[in-house]
């Protein structure tokens, strides 16, 4: 005799469905993801500690732990509140910001080519930027202003020359018409630094390389509070991304309202991603490497938000401290090292793609 499952545990290919007694709410548990996830977890705390007391005035994981709950001397306490730990927050929200808004694009596009950074809002964003930096003259704040408006306004046009009636935005026009916007976007950067004065063009060219030097907490706060108000909604959506997954005609079978779940997703996946260029410039690779990791690591269908931004926080943060430790005399942006590694990745997935193999 079988005996069957208990009404409120469930056990699917995917892992194991919880339902909360009295409340309403399904809860899915697959246990790789978990043990993945915490991994990603302690990874990402070893390299946070590390990065904090490592610098010209070194200190060890215990004097760390101790300044950061109140003890230590003042000079520690100084160097890490004021200089090295925004910048380490910084790297692990807005990577966090690049894999969960990656993850987003990829699964409404059906492609994992389908990144913000491919498809031409961090170009966007890059334009204001230096639009700002280089016409008006603005400082950090305005330049952050402009990169976020900039980043938003060229999604708008992308969603209008995207869109067509009664179909809506599919995948594939997303990618295409994104792409030509993004060369259109660097166009207008490339002219805005012709007409620059060196010192703007210099300070533009820095920006757009994308930097974590110098960021303080006021780059840490909008980007920590468009997390704490977009990754809730995209796990509530979970269902709906899942169901886009699939394709549009099942899922409106399976009762899922496909223009407006699309719509809401992309909406908060480009605003997810317009907040983290602003605060750090455009961080490369992030937003198309991580989710694609995260699926590796945790061998799970479905778009892996919560994986993919444990992915991108990590693969951040271990990337600006490679960029503060690489050449002791000289401190890179941070997005010259993922350039590198998510080039070489952009590479090996077209070359695997190319042979047939699965993506």
């Amino acid at each position: 005799m079988v005996k069957k499952p208990a009404p409120d545990q469930v056990r699917t290919g995917l892992g194991q469905i919880v339902r909360v007694p009295g409340v309403g709410i399904t809860l899915r548990v697959a246990p790789r993801v978990l043990v993945v996830v915490g991994i990603l977890l302690v990874l990402t705390v070893a390299v946070f500690v590390l990065a904090v007391g490592t610098g010209t005035y070194k200190m060890s994981p215990g004097e760390v732990v101790s300044a950061l709950f109140g003890g230590g001397d003042d000079a520690q306490r100084f160097i890490i509140e004021t200089i090295r730990l925004p910048r380490a927050i910084t790297a692990i929200l807005v990577g966090a910001a690049l894999g969960a808004a990656g993850a987003v694009f990829q699964s409404v596009t059906r492609n994992p080519l389908g990144s913000p950074d491919i498809i031409g809002f961090t170009s966007g964003a890059s334009a204001g930027a230096v639009l700002q930096i280089v016409v008006f003259d603005g400082g950090s704040g305005a330049v952050a202003v402009g990169a976020l408006l900039g980043g938003l306004g060229t999604a708008a046009v992308i969603w209008l020359l995207a869109y067509r009636g009664g179909e809506g935005i599919q995948g594939y026009r997303l990618i295409l018409v994104g792409v030509g916007v993004s060369f259109v976007m660097i166009a207008v950067i490339d002219y805005l630094q012709t007409r620059a004065k060196l010192e703007e063009a210099a300070q533009a060219n820095v920006w757009i390389t994308g930097t974590l030097n110098g960021r303080g907490w006021e780059q840490v706060v909008p980007v920590g509070i468009a997390l704490a108000v977009v990754l809730p909604i995209f796990f509530l959506m979970a269902r709906e991304l899942r169901m886009l997954e699939m394709g549009d005609d099942a899922a409106v079978a399976l009762g899922v309202r496909v223009g407006w779940a699309r719509n809401v997703l992309l909406l908060l996946a480009v605003v997810l991603t317009a907040v983290a260029t602003s605060a750090t410039g455009p961080v490369l690779f992030v937003a198309l490497s991580a989710p694609q990791i995260a699926r590796r690591l945790t061998a799970a269908t479905g778009p892996g938000v919560g994986a993919a931004a444990m992915t991108g926080a990590l693969l951040l943060l271990v990337s600006d401290f490679a960029a503060q430790r690489l050449f002791p005399d000289q401190q890179l942006a941070v997005g010259v090292v993922t350039g590198v590694l998510g080039g070489a990745y952009l590479i090996w997935l077209l070359a695997n793609e190319w042979r047939g193999g699965r993506a």
